[in-house]
């Protein structure tokens, strides 16, 4: 398993951004909601969410795989709560997930078992829970370090 994960985004106009996931994938696009954006694509606030999501998700499904078991159509959402800081900077206070199964519980043989360990499994849950610390480089275009 590779040990890195390469996103590029560039900047189309205002807010807008075209995000390359790379590796054939087609791009996607983010951007902020009105009025700041024009609310083309995703906020990475909802990108956040869907990471999470997603993850936890799939992690459940393998939480089940384990045990021969499947969950079928699975529904997944993520609310991030919004808040301010001490700064009275905008920043994502917590988030809840709400997984529904697709099938019914009593289906499962091994469901408790699958429960205990599925978030175990989610790297993405796992590391914003913990906490991310970031080393942010900006270059200018002719690749000087501006800030590090």
């Amino acid at each position: 398993m590779n040990n890195e994960v390469s996103v590029s985004v560039t900047r189309q106009d205002r807010y807008r951004f075209l995000v390359d996931f790379g590796a054939g994938l087609p791009p996607a696009t983010a951007d902020e909601p009105p009025p700041l954006g024009g609310g083309s694509g995703p906020s990475p606030t909802q990108l956040l969410a869907a990471a999470v999501a997603n993850c936890l998700s799939a992690s459940l499904i393998f939480a089940n795989a384990k045990f021969k078991e499947e969950p079928g159509a699975l529904t997944a959402t993520a609310t991030c709560e919004i808040g301010r800081n001490e700064r009275n900077r905008l920043r994502v206070t917590g988030i809840k997930v709400k997984i529904a199964l697709g099938a019914a519980p009593a289906s499962f043989a091994y469901l408790d078992r699958a429960l205990a360990q599925f978030e175990d499994f989610c790297t993405v849950s796992q590391s914003v829970q913990a906490g991310i610390p970031l080393a942010i480089t900006v270059t200018g275009p002719d690749g000087r370090i501006l800030k590090s």
